[in-house]
């Protein structure tokens, strides 16, 4: 675990303007493998998921150039993936992780920033790692796909403590995207948060309304009325997402400012969230096949929703599941 972390990414400079580091999202996994040590090798379920996993990550279409992706490793940009994959077949667990910097747009260059977070990961753990990556641009967030063996570098077992997990991997990813780019002003938080008023997906904004609601039992956007300094530097912006909110029938003004969210307001948004994945990813492959314009949004079926009609077409391309990113549920999107 690494000690001293500050609670928060910002500061000031000479002439006390408030920065803040730039924001990175990590999400991690620990996928099990084999229950014990020493097993007659990894389960045969096990290591099919290993082998749809790599697939997807190298999958077509994910590069810059819409090319398939390719793995690389601390020392090589063409590293074998189904080596690392044999490598590991015996191994406990894994670790993987996905790093998306809020600004990946505008850096350079994902690959030396990945190994330079891997380094000081293992300075960190002090351990050697070995790991593997992919880099996806296929989304309007670019981000990195990363497999950890769960091994020492002595082959012992690799575990990582919960809160470095939690908060050590993003702060160091922070600090990096921070260095390369410069801290962001509060101009530039506030004109993000601006741009999330509208968004059909879980925000910041509403984590913070969902926060307020549940210390307080209802959110109260009047003017000085919280003692977060959250609160009161974006009440505009979190009035303006109530009243969003409220149209989607997920929240209600009880009073003059004074808002109560639903109690499946979150699981709403998350799940929209998840839909327009679905949809944006279904309009790729569509359009990829020349199909855009013959397959309208008004066509679309989501998995689990009630079908009336027969379905014909064929699978125009497959990767996991949406929302599974780091799992192994194969999806399909049919034309």
């Amino acid at each position: 675990m690494v000690a001293g972390f500050p609670a928060k990414g910002q500061g000031q400079d000479k002439g006390g303007s408030r920065f803040r580091s730039r924001r990175v999202v990590v999400k991690a996994r620990i996928v099990r493998l084999n229950p014990r040590r020493g097993a007659s090798g990894m389960r045969g379920t096990a290591r099919t998921a290993m082998d749809a996993h790599l697939r997807y990550l190298e999958r077509d279409g994910v590069t810059r150039e819409r090319e398939k992706g390719r793995a690389y490793s601390a020392l090589e940009d063409k590293a074998d993936g189904r080596a690392y994959v044999e490598r590991g077949r015996d191994d406990r667990h894994q670790f993987r992780f996905i790093v998306a910097p809020e600004d990946g747009v505008e850096m350079g260059d994902l690959k030396g920033f990945t190994r330079d977070l891997m380094r000081q990961m293992e300075q960190d753990l002090d351990t050697r790692l070995d790991w593997i990556a992919v880099d996806h641009h296929n989304t309007g967030h670019p981000h990195t796909h990363i497999i950890v063996r769960g091994v020492l570098d002595d082959g012992r077992i690799l575990n990582i403590a919960g809160d470095y997990i939690a908060q050590g991997i993003r702060h160091r990813a922070q600090e990096l995207v921070t260095l390369e780019l410069g801290p962001q002003t509060e101009l530039d938080v506030a004109q993000k948060l601006r741009r999330e008023v509208e968004a059909e997906r879980l925000t910041r904004l509403d984590r913070v309304l969902l926060a307020e609601q549940e210390e307080r039992g209802l959110v109260d956007l009047r003017p000085d009325a919280s003692d977060s300094y959250t609160v009161r530097a974006n009440r505009h912006l979190l009035v303006d997402r109530a009243k969003r909110l409220e149209r989607y029938g997920l929240a209600e003004e009880v009073e003059p400012a004074r808002w109560r969210l639903k109690a499946d307001a979150e699981r709403t948004l998350r799940d929209l969230g998840t839909r327009n994945e679905i949809v944006a990813t279904t309009q790729r492959a569509l359009a990829d096949h020349g199909l855009a314009e013959e397959r309208g949004t008004d066509r679309y079926v989501i998995h689990g929703q009630t079908v009336t009609e027969p379905i014909v077409g064929r699978v125009l391309a497959k990767g996991l599941a949406a929302g599974d990113e780091m799992g192994d549920r194969i999806g399909l999107r049919r034309g």
